[in-house]
């Protein structure tokens, strides 16, 4: 129970990691958000774990703020919506880019920007960014993901260092291949190309197997906890040993 009496905001809380993530949060103790989209799957969640569901897009502004307002304070932040469309860097195009870069690296600023000032003035909080591996050795078939990942790592470290002074600590995650809708969406995709890609990333880990939601959820509780209070401006590799940097 290390995050009794705690608030904690999940994006993209509906599936995958994210709710793995509000389910672990909830058995420590916290009271979670789960935020979506998909209100009707959050709200499913939320009666499971008895927390509260509220409708988010990190794409907008006003969604977030009518979530963040309707909670209340957040003690512990979780940046983890995400979204990827597969295609090589050459047959994409701007619309893509923007789609990608929106949700994945703007959308984390965004809630953070709405989050971080009253962190500030109660002088306490834990923010935590779901990156990846892809943002430091780059993914195939996920230029714009890739490029917009490694902007959330290189924004983690800016908001650690901004924010030492009042006590917030800012970490990321980084997943490797992990059994989520997210990623198994690629060969549907890409059909036999998308296979062989998971299957690339699976033959690129140490341990030579996908990860599951629940083994980046206790991480990501760990950096969300007192236990944890002394780390800050980290990307943490949660990939099986795909990237040992």
């Amino acid at each position: 129970m290390r995050l009794e009496g705690r608030t904690a905001l999940v994006t993209g809380g509906a599936g995958g990691i994210g709710a793995a993530t509000c389910r672990r949060l909830a058995a420590e103790g916290a009271r979670v958000a789960v935020t979506d989209l998909n209100l009707d799957v959050a709200g499913e969640l939320a009666a499971e774990i008895d927390g509260e569901a509220y409708e988010l897009d990190v794409r907008s502004t006003e969604s977030i703020g009518r979530a963040v307002e309707a909670f209340g304070p957040v003690d512990v932040l979780v940046n983890n919506a995400g979204y990827d469309e597969f295609g090589f860097f050459t047959q994409t195009d701007e619309g893509l880019w923007d789609r990608v870069l929106a949700v994945n690296l703007r959308g984390v600023l965004a809630v953070t920007h709405a989050v971080l000032p009253e962190m500030q003035e109660r002088r306490r909080g834990r923010i935590v960014n779901v990156a990846s591996e892809a943002g430091r050795v780059g993914s195939h078939g996920s230029s714009a993901y890739s490029a917009a990942k490694g902007g959330v790592i290189g924004f983690t470290k800016a908001i650690a260092r901004e924010s030492a002074r009042y006590g917030i600590t800012c970490n990321a995650v980084a997943p490797g291949p992990i059994e989520t809708p997210l990623l198994m969406a690629a060969p549907e995709q890409l059909g036999e190309l998308g296979e062989k890609i998971v299957k690339t990333m699976v033959g690129s880990t140490a341990l030579r197997r996908l990860g599951q939601p629940e083994e980046i959820a206790s991480t990501i509780a760990f950096l969300a906890s007192d236990d944890a209070s002394y780390v800050t401006g980290q990307a943490l590799g949660v990939s099986g040993g795909l990237a040992m940097i």
